[in-house]
């Protein structure tokens, strides 16, 4: 329709052409003067926005150049005061509307009267007027891209303002209609049914909604304001159309003139309202005449058309476009400024009405009377959709990028075609559905398994993988391949697009449905909560309810978004991954979906974290996505603030988190810290943790409250801060709610995770009430003492108030919200209020925030874990593994490794060389000061580190948990190996001092030696020179020598110990058949590790009791014990099978274990008290033997006295035989070592080689220089070879402990390889040592992988170290010969003085016996010596150069001694369920309880079913998990559940033992690979209640081993 004039085509021309530049230099202006002129061309975007930015200031002025940012942040917390944003003027330019100018006047009563007459006063009208709020908003709009247009649209409606419908640009002035903004605005009414008074409620997106429109305009310029007069019609107490009168305006504005918005009315379904169905109003701003285009598409569209005027003269262009629009056929209102008529209908859908003079709600309600009548007879509907087919105008959805997300959506959408949405899900999304929701229902009975567990478990799991295998082979659906076909092909923003689009398809398939699903459900949720206040228990109620639950079922069937398909990849990547292959199908690669979502999560979007309709997290689908997000991130540092309340308690509202969506679930989102808040917090980002809320427990039973307190423990243990939603204001109204988060919270207090806490009352109705909300403060803190005390039965914990839970301050950690609307929805704007709230709110959390560090992603994906785990436990505390801290703990066992092997080696050096002093006899006494201050400095560098790696480490705050216990271990440590040296060195000490006869001897010896040998070569002289012949001669007379120096002296004699063990065990009156019996057949060798003793016990015990019970009454208590049958039944009379039939049901596991027991307490008493003797100072006694079994016989003896069983002699002897084995090599090595220092003989002997080589050289005429130097060289040989060695021994130990696998870690990595090994080697009898004796076996295993790494694997970097010794000793002895001969030059000395200056300078670094001088005074050249010695060392280092490394074992120190001593200190604790060894660095790790990852078939270790033959083959692991009992003692008769072990005792108490649902791998390779050397060795069989598993067979020995990294690397 043309409602132009008639101006000319080149006079339009030339006004639109300067119209256009103004417009440019205005636009320019205003965005310098907004600071967004560099935003027109790169826009403004929701990145900027979605950020923790600094608070917003509500009242604060805000300067020119920050009002766009400050009316953006305001709008997206949904404060329409955006609007109202008083500003701060930074120039003088800027007039100031809070100053009064001053007028310039003469000072004369005629000039006061001409001013106040006068019509205008002069000012300055260069200064500009402060920005016209409209202009912020409609800049902002400009420079924003169309995803932030799209939030800013969705903000403005949702604060009741209009909308820009069509929007002239800025620069071109091209019109606009940008339809894609609206595409998010749902709206909601009710339509009244004036006939039957019936409401029908409506929610749809508001492009779809077909709804009359009023279209108003105005013709020149009026007094009458156009936007306030449409307010009235709508919404009287809201300014929904800006206008002149509104704060703030001016009377200069740029960007609003032909700006055409629009706004929706929405009925409430109530009598008082304004219009019975929704109904659009479009207003064009600026005059009507001047927007030609605009005018012609709203009076197209619009139902009603209405506009102002004055008065009308012909001919002008007023005239000619009213007089089109009274042609028109469209309803037309006229609303005249001149005129004081009431309402009159010219004639057929014309109407004219007055204004001048008349009250602004007399003309409000006559202009409803009149659009109602209208608007009841049939009209044209406008849909906002049907925009982007109008000509002339631009739309933004026909952008390309637009157009090919939309295309792709559709693609995407068009394989829903003609489907009832509640099918979609099952056609095309099967994974997540009945698939899902069984292997969630089954992995949870993972947990309360009962029967034979093992075996169920096995089948549960096979169950498990059947639905997996299922998932891969229906998850190739059109639906899923197409879209993520677009998500994985689509550059960044043409994927936004397609995901909006595709959200915007979804909604309306299934808006319909939903909102009738949803009336139904709430009708239904009435009627039984009426029902439950009346207390009415009758069958109506169980029919409601089971109604109820089907309408909730449907209505889940209903919802349909883009959750579902992220949740649907999720399903599809946990079944391929379980399954580990690829989809054979055409579809992307599974394995990228992590990388694909966590893009989006990322960029922003929120990931579903616990799937709301499963009740379950799918972990290997979260902890993926997480991986990726650190890869593409980094390992950054986020603050995780979870939110937790009733469901619809105002949460995600509050958050401002989602727009128009349900919360189903636990959704997590990064929000990003921004760049000039980063500088006041330790983090990068905040996870926000949204859950869908506690569900109401008035409609549900026990399924709810568990659902309720495992979503409260999730969120609340994932949280740094957890803000805790109550809706209103009464505590008491809340009493279970608030029980189920004070339980949460003291669970996490249990397991040492400390969140904090903020409450949020939400919906209160005078929050400005001080009295009131201290009462209220007061009542919660005592509703929350109440919940904690109740809490702490419920928990076993000590807590009396909520402050002993919790770090909680009443005052400063509770905050009251107002109501969100201000007024009655639909058409309430939100509470500004609110707003000011939710900025009260987010300066409490930012500074509660930036006192934690928050934690890595890494940690929070453990976190996630550990949490969902233990939570699938119904004891979340005793099931509870911090995956994160034990790591962090096993790297601190790691340090602590390294920390003690620098004071061990330390102190072995240290150690060496006192040694070496007290063996050259310089040395008499060690004091615990001197050893303290020697290792003062390395003792410092290690606690230096320390502090540094406690203050430094990335994980300092969970360090420091462990500081003060590490730092006393480190000093024990350090204490215990001073103590430890003092004592070696005073047993050397002693030796020596023992020794003294003997050196006292030594010195005639050698001096008599001396001289015969001088003799002997002087008688010989010239008479031969043939070699053979000088030895014989030599040979002849040194056996009369040695026979003439000792003649008075006893010599000590070899021991025979085999002789003294079989005497002494007849002395204590065993047969010589027996004890030769047992010898002969070895068997006592390994009694220790004898799987079945039962052989050894005899029934004479029991005969009496049988005979007077002819039928002993068997246990029928259902427990485990261990112990064989052996096949006596055809070999017993009828009265024998009745003692075994009782003494079946009679020695239990208890018994064989405390026999067990016996022999190991037995062994190391024995051995203590052996080694206890001075067998190397004084010589062995067979009265040591005698009083080692006399012990232990009275040990069996006294252990048989608590028994009902005996034990047969052969035990005894097998015992002794066994004790005096092990202790044979110390006596032989001790006894060795003490003849070697105090036999005369033997001495003698040793020095025979050393006397012949002097008798050689005084034979050959050689000088007294020559004798000595050789003489010295001989000595210098045997101590140097030793220093060497034991050097060497200490450098392979460190290069072991720092480089090798097996020894560089802590002790859990020591057992890993020790069980590595022994699979690898399949060695069923290291096995058996492992299971029963592992100390014995782990130092087998350190023994074995030294002599490995010397000899084989790495014998070119030992014999590396052996050479850098031998040379390093070359270059230590070489300057010693040069500074003693020096000295005594200097000094003019003699030989006494030489020798006493060379063997001091040695005195550190080698052992030299003392060299008696009196032959030797004639030498006064010590030149010569020195050369002479010189000559000789190089023959000795040459020799040394192919020393082998097989001489360290002749030594003191050994490698593999040292790291046994190194390594093994460590905790021995078994399980006291399956007996596997607690892996924990630190010997005594108390209060840390005992655990291991390694947790085994209680069977491996001879646990079989009472009174049955069957070997157990449950883990422990999975029983705690289990709804099984145990009985902690075989004579107990309280039964504990597995879930509760911690209660059977302190040997269960000390364990840590979690629930795993790890596969355990090598443990059942073990059990099929050994299952017949098991049964034969235990004399049990796997069989019954013991039936190994089929699945169990499938593993292989690789897959066994790898697990171990598997299980050590979790």
């Amino acid at each position: 329709m043309d409602m132009g004039g008639n101006m000319d085509q080149p006079s339009v021309k030339i006004y639109e052409e300067n119209r256009k530049n103004q417009s440019q230099r205005e636009t320019e202006t205003l965005f310098h003067r907004l600071h967004l002129h560099n935003k027109h061309q790169q826009k403004l975007s929701p990145a900027d926005f979605l950020q923790i930015g600094p608070p917003v200031k509500q009242d604060h002025e805000t300067s020119e150049k920050d009002l766009a940012h400050t009316f953006l942040q305001r709008l997206m917390m949904l404060d329409y005061r955006a609007r109202y944003i008083p500003v701060r003027q930074d120039t003088v330019e800027v007039s100031q509307s809070t100053s009064v100018p001053v007028a310039e006047t003469v000072d004369t009563e005629e000039s006061f009267l001409d001013a106040f007459l006068s019509t205008s006063v002069d000012h300055d009208l260069s200064k500009q007027t402060h920005v016209h709020p409209m202009d912020i908003q409609m800049a902002v709009f400009h420079c924003s891209d169309s995803f932030l247009k799209q939030n800013m649209m969705t903000k403005l409606s949702q604060c009741q303002y209009a909308l820009p419908l069509l929007v002239p640009d800025p620069v071109t002035m091209d019109v606009e209609c940008p339809l894609w903004t609206f595409r998010q605005i749902r709206k909601t009414w009710k339509i009244t049914q004036t006939k039957d008074n019936s409401n029908n409620n409506k929610s749809l997106p508001i492009c779809k909604a077909e709804t009359p429109m009023v279209s108003f305009f105005r013709l020149g310029s009026l007094s009458v304001s156009k936007s306030q007069l449409i307010n009235t019609l709508i919404n009287d107490r809201h300014n929904t159309f800006f206008h002149r009168n509104c704060p703030g305006s001016t009377k200069s504005r740029h960007l609003m003139d032909g700006v055409a918005e629009i706004a929706w009315y929405c009925p409430a379904g109530k009598p008082d309202d304004a219009f019975t169905d929704c109904t659009a109003f479009c207003n064009l701003h600026g005059d009507a005449l001047t927007f030609k285009k605009q005018c012609d598409i709203l009076t197209e569209k619009s139902s009603v058309n209405v506009v102002l005027l004055s008065t009308l003269k012909k001919g002008d262009k007023s005239t000619i476009f009213f007089s089109n629009l009274l042609k028109s056929s469209k309803p037309l209102i006229c609303l005249s400024v001149d005129d004081s008529c009431d309402a009159v209908e010219i004639k057929k859908g014309k109407f004219k009405m007055g204004l001048k003079e008349r009250n602004q709600s007399d003309i409000s309600e006559e202009l409803k009377r009149i659009i109602r009548e209208i608007l009841s007879e049939p009209h044209t509907s406008f849909q906002l959709e049907t925009m982007a087919k109008v000509s002339g105008i631009r739309v933004d959805e026909d952008d390309p990028v637009c157009q090919k997300g939309k295309s792709a959506a559709k693609k995407v959408m068009n394989t829903l075609q003609k489907m009832d949405v509640s099918e979609i899900k099952d056609k095309f999304l099967p994974c997540q559905g009945r698939l899902w929701h069984e292997w969630c229902r089954i992995n949870k009975e993972l947990y309360h398994l009962k029967g034979n567990i093992e075996k169920e478990k096995s089948e549960k799991r096979q169950e498990l993988m059947k639905i997996r295998q299922k998932q891969c082979d229906a998850s190739c659906s059109e639906l899923m391949k197409l879209f993520i076909e677009s998500l994985s092909s689509l550059p960044s923003t043409d994927k936004e697009y397609f995901l909006k689009w595709t959200q915007i398809l979804m909604d309306a398939l299934s808006t319909d449905d939903l909102n009738s699903t949803l009336q139904n459900y709430e009708e239904k949720w009435s009627e039984v909560l009426a029902l439950k206040k009346k207390h009415d228990k009758s069958d109506q109620l169980n029919r409601e309810q089971t109604e109820l639950e089907q309408i909730s079922t449907k209505l889940q069937a209903a919802t349909f978004g883009l959750e579902h398909i992220f949740r649907e990849m999720g399903q599809i990547y946990e079944a391929h991954k379980s399954l580990q292959k690829q989809t054979q199908r055409r579809l992307t690669d599974w394995s990228k979906y992590p990388e694909l979502a966590a893009e989006l999560m990322i960029s922003g979007h929120p990931m579903e974290l616990m799937d709301g309709d499963a009740g379950h997290v799918p972990l290997t689908w979260i902890s993926s996505l997480l991986e990726e997000v650190i890869k593409r991130l980094g390992d950054q540092r986020v603050f995780v603030l979870s939110v937790l309340g009733v469901q619809s308690s105002g949460k995600s509202t509050m958050l401002n988190y989602a727009a128009g969506r349900c919360t189903k679930g636990a959704f997590m989102q990064l929000v990003k810290v921004s760049e000039e808040m980063k500088k006041d917090f330790r983090f990068d980002y905040v996870l926000v943790v949204d859950t869908e809320g506690l569900r109401a427990l008035e409609l549900a039973g026990n399924t709810t409250l568990h659902h309720n307190n495992e979503l409260a423990t999730f969120v609340v243990g994932l949280g740094n801060m957890t803000l805790i939603n109550i809706f209103g204001e009464n505590p008491a109204d809340m009493q279970d709610i608030l029980q189920i988060v004070v339980q949460a919270f003291m669970r996490m207090k249990k397991v040492q995770l400390s969140p904090s806490c903020v409450f949020v009352h939400q919906n209160v109705t005078d929050i400005a009430a001080a009295q009131k909300n201290m009462d209220g403060k007061r009542r919660l803190q005592e509703k929350l003492d109440q919940m904690a005390q109740l809490a702490a039965k419920e928990e076993v914990c000590d807590a009396e108030c909520f402050s002993d839970v919790i770090a909680f301050d009443v005052q400063k950690d509770v905050k009251y919200f107002a109501q969100l609307w201000e007024g009655s929805p639909p058409m309430a704007p939100p509470n500004p209020g609110y707003s000011d709230s939710v900025q009260e709110l987010k300066n409490i959390v930012l500074s509660k925030a930036s006192q934690s560090a928050g934690i890595t992603l890494s940690q929070f994906k453990s976190k996630v874990q550990d949490l969902w785990k233990a939570l699938m436990n119904e004891h979340f505390v005793f099931s509870f593994k911090n995956t994160l801290e034990i790591k962090v703990y096993r790297n601190l066992e790691v340090q602590y490794g390294n920390w003690t092997w620098a004071l061990r080696s330390n102190m072995l050096t240290i150690e060496n060389q006192l040694y070496n002093r007290i063996e050259n006899g310089k040395l008499d006494k060690v004091e615990l000061s001197y050893l303290s201050k020697e290792m003062s400095k390395t003792y410092e560098e290690i606690k230096k580190e320390m502090r540094k790696y406690f203050d430094d480490d990335r994980d300092k705050e969970m360090l420091v948990q462990w500081r003060g216990q590490f730092e006393n271990k480190i000093k024990e440590f350090h204490d215990e190996q001073v103590r430890g040296v003092k004592r070696k060195l005073d047993e050397v000490i002693q030796q020596k001092t023992a020794c003294k006869k003997l050196d006292g001897q030594k010195t005639e010896f050698e001096n008599k030696l001396l001289q015969k040998s001088k003799e002997l070569a002087q008688q010989l002289k010239d008479k031969t020179q043939d070699e053979e012949e000088l030895q014989k001669q030599f040979d002849s007379v040194w056996r009369g020598w040695v026979r003439e120096l000792t003649a008075d002296i006893k010599p000590i004699e070899d021991i025979n110990l085999e002789e003294d063990h079989v005497i002494i065990l007849y002395e204590l009156g065993f047969e010589w058949a027996l004890i030769g019996e047992s010898k002969s057949s070895g068997r006592y060798k390994n009694i220790s590790e004898v799987g079945d003793y039962f052989d050894y016990v005899t029934l004479t015990k029991y005969q009496e009791h049988c005979e007077e019970n002819q039928q002993p009454q068997e246990s029928e208590r259902d427990t485990r014990g261990q112990g064989t049958i052996s096949q006596l039944r055809d070999r017993v009379s009828k009265a024998g099978r009745k003692v075994l039939n009782y003494f079946k049901g009679s020695f239990q596991y208890e018994d064989q274990q405390l026999i067990r027991s016996l022999i190991d307490n037995v062994e190391k008493h024995s051995l203590d008290t052996i080694r206890s003797k001075p067998v190397a100072t004084s010589g062995y006694s067979p009265t040591y033997l005698l009083e080692v079994a006399k012990n232990v016989k009275e040990k069996v003896t006294e252990f048989e006295s608590k028994r009902k069983y005996a034990l047969k002699k052969e035990f005894t002897v097998d015992l002794l035989l066994y004790v005096f084995d092990r202790a044979e090599s110390w006596l032989s090595e001790s006894h060795k070592k003490f003849k070697m220092n105090n036999d005369a003989l033997t001495y003698l002997e040793n020095k025979k080689h050393q006397y012949y080589n002097i008798f050689r050289t005084f034979y050959k005429g050689s000088s007294s220089a020559v004798v000595l130097g050789e003489l010295i060289c001989e000595k210098l040989k045997v101590s140097t070879v030793e220093a060497v060695c034991n050097k060497t021994a200490i450098d392979l130990a460190g290069k072991m402990r720092c480089s090798f696998p097996a020894f560089s870690g802590n002790r859990l990595n020591l057992e890993k390889h020790v069980l590595k090994s022994l699979a690898e080697k399949e060695d069923f009898r290291g096995f058996i040592t492992y299971i029963h004796q592992p100390r014995e076996q782990v130092e087998r295993f350190i023994k074995e992988e030294v002599e490995k790494y010397i000899f084989t694997s790495h014998k070119d970097k030992a014999r590396d170290i052996l050479k850098k010794n031998v040379e390093d000793m070359k270059q230590f002895v070489s300057p010693t010969l040069f500074t003693a001969t020096e000295r005594v030059k200097t000094q003019r000395g003699h030989t006494d003085m030489w020798l006493e200056e060379f063997t001091s300078l040695l005195k550190d670094e080698l052992m030299f016996e003392d060299i008696c001088s009196q032959n030797f005074r004639d030498i006064n050249n010590f030149d010569f010596l020195k050369e002479e010695i010189e000559k000789g060392l190089v023959l000795i280092m040459k020799e040394m150069s192919s020393l082998s490394l097989n001489n360290m074992s002749e030594f003191r120190l050994t490698p593999d001694q040292i790291l046994i001593d190194q390594l093994c200190k460590c905790c021995w604790v078994t399980c006291p369920f399956c007996s596997a060894v607690c892996t924990n660095t630190i010997e005594d790790h108390s209060p840390d309880d005992h655990s291991v990852p390694f947790h085994r078939p209680s069977g491996i270790n001879g646990w079989h079913k009472r009174h049955k033959v069957d070997l157990v083959i449950d883990f422990c692991t999975t029983l705690v998990a289990s709804d099984k009992f145990f009985y902690p003692h075989y004579d107990s008769d309280e039964r504990i559940p597995y879930k509760q072990y911690q209660k059977g005792g302190d040997k269960y108490a000390q364990w840590k033992i979690t629930a795993d649902e790890s596969k355990l791998t090598y443990w059942k390779w073990f059990v099929c690979q050994f299952q017949e050397q098991l049964e034969d060795h235990y004399k049990l069989k796997f069989q019954g209640y013991g039936e190994i598993p089929s699945e169990w067979r499938k593993h292989s020995k690789e897959e066994a081993i790898q697990s171990l990294d598997e299980m050590y690397n979790q």
